[in-house]
């Protein structure tokens, strides 16, 4: 995460704090450039022999290292000191050190509030007057912060940390039994919150700073609960520390800060109490951290996801998106037997109506039943086109605000560059491309939610709770998609493998509890989905692998270039040229976009996250190109990194482009991190020039709304019921080619009748043959595949008599009772050709051919 973030709430602390308007208050030095890069405020009461060298060691060390701090304030929070200590920082005439005056003794928590009120960092650093943890450890609560931090404190507890001198060993103990009780009743997890050595996030500090009531030595207990209580992360650094004489810590101020201790207790367990649970004080948490744009971005991201669905939206019934060929027909079938299935009290997870009579497993065509059960009413009562088009448009925002909010939680509090980070990792190009046709590569917000918990498992606070959680969420989108849980967590297995690289102290912290949730939710999900996934691998008309497009890889290329849909770039010539159809691009991120990332990268090269977010997209990028590629504009072929994976169980099914995909939310939270450290960069022109630098990388990206046409009219054969004197119970009706991947109108037929009917042939997933080798459609047999020849050549075959006795065998599988040719390019050879098999001419019936096979013996 970056340590430039947008202040939470609507008054900027930066420009118009309202505490240094106090009469107490009575700052003596012009005031500095606003937001330099560090403000260290240091408390004060009789400092005036220790004052001086502190002064010259932090000037010093921040003279030496300008390159990293060019802009720097020192605040002085003067506690109604009676001897020279004001007297020391007005003399040295430098508007960088500034004096904050008050006119008695109130404490150093009263001090350290107005202190920091009053500066104006992008970081804060509170420091000791007698800077008994050097100043040259700030580096190291630098990094910290870089790392994703909201604060950084000095400790003394923790493995690495040096104590020089020591203080009094009653002192010692007094410390120790402070701690002890801080950790077991206020903050549990923090060893040394007493250090006087801590650097925050600007914003955070001014705001946790200003929400204190303590006036003494407590207040560092009660800043950090409201961090903590705030859900953001704080880091505990081992630091050089070393007693320094003239202690300000009186005996009774022991009693005085347990008292205080006592009082942040009692009030969190007031709290607590009001709220009856745990999980309401969480809720409350989370409503006081909402600002007005965490509801503005949902209700954007509905009218993005709206206005791409545009074209059909507003009239799902009647219209079609062309682009993603029979895809459409094949969704609105799977809502609408799905709800059939619940309305009549039928297993879910089989259907015979298509594919008639083997049938089709569900469970292996991804009908994503963790919708499509919930929302049986829906479909009952609007139908499944209209089922479909709110799940694929509801589920795309809710997608983007899910990845929203994980951006916000992880990786930037600016919400504006969180807004744009969600909105790449949910509208980049692939993400349109399967909004035409995939739903179950479209409502894809659970993936943010199990990333969350994951990283919520990492801080191995409630370990069992988040485990458990974490199983029924991935037991959840087994049922949405398969295939976009084993993505996600190839990507969470590469982004874990990169930040564990260059975070080893995380790493090793982080493995154990990580393993064990994940266990607990392995135990959680597999009785959950142990019977359907048997169901799927094993159940009727299940398959074990299928053979996927010849072109089902990218080409470098395609990473680089613009997809169909980009409203300002896009080339259908060219993305179909490295795409084997218009739901399958899946890259096409465009030239300008991967220079952005080239840039951010070279950038932010010192954040882990950085690295970790540019190693997972970079990775994900090279598995896509597939077993083997080639190096663009030669004809060199090298091996590609899917060839170990290609063949390995559960990855032989994945379409290896889709793997890019992965890159979508990585180059969104790089983008959120870059538009962020922009939005605060000084001066304006440089924040100006960085701004429209991502502007031009995005601007290709914007798609334009999908094309949708008018839908093709059912035939009024189907539409007005006159199929019923044809069909009898336990027959199929068997349209003129049968339905397949090709054509699959016949599937629109069947939810417009209500599913009255069953049909031979089909558009899905299914067995070939005896090693049940999966095939898109249903298992071809001779005449399936005449009339499929017939409708592509539109030539008359030579039917013999060996053809008839065929085509008698096959529609005797079928169980056949009427054959339908409806007007379609080539109907005419169709139309002969089947008269030609069955011994007849059919007769023209509300707007169709139909041969009743009972009339003719064949049913």
């Amino acid at each position: 995460m970056t340590h430039e973030r947008e202040l939470p709430e609507a008054p900027d602390s930066r420009n118009a704090p309202a505490l240094p308007d106090s009469p107490e208050l009575t700052p003596t030095t012009e005031a500095p450039t606003p937001s330099p890069d560090l403000s260290v405020v240091i408390p004060a009461y009789n400092e005036q022999h220790r004052l001086t060298p502190t002064l010259d060691a932090i000037t010093h060390h921040l003279a030496a290292h300008d390159a990293r701090w060019p802009e720097w304030e020192i605040v002085v929070a003067d506690d109604g000191s009676t001897d020279g200590t004001g007297d020391l920082v007005t003399a040295r005439q430098d508007p960088r050190i500034r004096l904050v005056t008050i006119p008695r003794n109130r404490g150093k928590g009263h001090a350290l509030r107005l202190g920091v009120a009053t500066s104006l960092g992008r970081r804060v650093l509170v420091t000791d007057a007698d800077l008994a943890t050097p100043i040259d450890e700030l580096e190291r609560l630098d990094k910290a912060l870089t790392e994703g931090n909201s604060a950084a404190i000095g400790s003394r507890s923790v493995p690495g940390a040096t104590i020089g001198a020591r203080q009094h060993r009653l002192r010692e103990l007094l410390g120790r039994a402070g701690n002890l009780l801080i950790r077991r009743t206020t903050l549990p997890g923090i060893r040394d919150t007493q250090c006087g050595f801590k650097l925050y996030d600007g914003d955070r500090a001014r705001e946790a700073y200003a929400a204190s009531r303590v006036n003494g030595w407590g207040i560092d207990v009660e800043v950090l609960r409201h961090l903590h209580r705030a859900g953001l992360p704080v880091a505990e650094v081992p630091v050089r520390w070393s007693h320094q004489p003239g202690s300000k810590v009186a005996p009774l101020d022991y009693a005085r800060a347990l008292a205080e201790i006592t009082r942040i207790t009692l009030r969190s367990l007031s709290s607590l109490r009001s709220l009856h649970s745990l999980r309401s004080l969480h809720s409350l948490r989370s409503l006081h951290s909402l600002r007005p744009a965490d509801l503005f971005a949902p209700f954007l991201f509905l009218l993005m996801s709206v206005a791409l669905y545009s074209g059909r939206f507003f009239d799902p019934a009647h219209r079609y998106l062309p682009d993603s060929l029979r895809d459409q027909n094949q969704w609105e079938w799977f809502f609408a037997v799905t709800a059939d299935n619940v309305a009549h009290f039928r297993n879910p997870l089989f259907s015979d109506l298509q594919g008639f009579p083997d049938g089709v497993n569900l469970m292996a065509n991804t009908v994503m039943l963790g919708l499509s059960v919930p929302l049986t009413p829906l479909t009952l009562l609007a139908g499944p086109a209209v089922a479909l088009s709110l799940v694929m448009t509801l589920g795309l925002a809710a997608t983007a605000a899910a990845w929203y909010r994980l951006i916000v939680k992880y990786v930037v509090r600016g919400r504006i560059a969180a807004f744009l980070g969600a909105s790449l990792a949910a509208f980049a190009p692939p993400m349109v491309s399967h909004a035409h046709a995939h739903p179950n590569f479209v409502v894809l917000f659970m993936i943010p939610l199990i990333i969350d918990r994951a990283l919520r498992l990492c801080a191995g606070t409630r370990v069992v709770r988040d485990g458990v959680v974490l199983g029924l969420m991935a037991a959840y989108q087994v049922f949405f998609g398969e295939e976009p849980l084993l993505l996600a967590a190839l990507g969470m297995l590469l982004f874990a493998a990169a930040y564990a690289a260059v975070r080893r102290d995380a790493a090793r912290e982080s493995w154990r509890p990580l393993v064990r949730g994940v266990l607990i939710g392995a135990s959680v999900c597999l009785p959950l989905v142990v019977y359907p996934l048997v169901w799927q691998f094993a159940g009727p008309q299940s398959y074990t692998d299928i053979e996927h497009n010849p072109r089902s890889f990218n080409s470098p290329l395609a990473l680089l270039s613009f997809a169909e849909r980009s409203w300002l770039a896009g080339d259908a010539d060219t993305a179909n040229a490295l795409a084997f159809n218009t739901t399958e691009q899946n890259a096409f991120y465009g030239w300008p976009l991967i220079l952005l990332a080239f840039a951010i990268l070279v950038r932010l090269w010192e954040q882990a996250l950085v690295k970790a977010l540019a190693f997972t997209a970079v990775a994900a990028a090279f598995l896509s190109l597939g077993r083997e590629f080639r190096i663009p504009l030669t004809d060199l072929t090298v091996p590609g990194p899917w060839k170990l994976l290609a063949d390995k169980p559960l990855f032989e099914a994945v379409i290896e482009s889709r793997v890019a995909m992965i890159c979508a939310p990585a180059l969104g939270m790089l983008l959120a991190l870059a538009v962020d450290r922009r939005l605060a960069a000084r001066p304006l022109s440089t924040r100006y020039v960085g701004l429209l630098g991502v502007g031009l990388a995005l601007l290709p990206l914007i798609p334009a709304p999908l094309k949708a046409v008018d839908r093709v009219d059912v035939p009024a054969f189907i539409a007005n019921g006159a199929w019923k004197s044809y069909v009898r119970e336990g027959e199929s009706l068997v349209p003129v080619p049968l339905p397949d991947p090709g054509d699959a109108e016949a599937l629109h037929w069947q939810t417009e009748a209500g599913l009255g009917f069953k049909l031979a042939g089909g558009y899905f997933n299914g067995p070939y043959g005896d090693e049940r080798v999966g095939i898109y459609g249903a298992e071809p047999r001779f005449t399936s595949n005449l009339l499929r020849d017939v409708r592509n050549s539109g030539q008359v075959p030579p039917v013999n008599e060996s053809w008839r006795e065929q085509a008698r065998v096959d529609l005797a599988y079928w169980r056949a009772g009427v054959l339908v040719l409806a007007p379609q390019p080539n109907d005419g050879a169709l139309r002969e050709t089947v008269a030609k098999l069955v011994g007849g001419p059919g007769r023209w019936v509300d707007g169709v051919w139909v041969w009743d096979l009972h009339e003719r013996g064949l049913a």
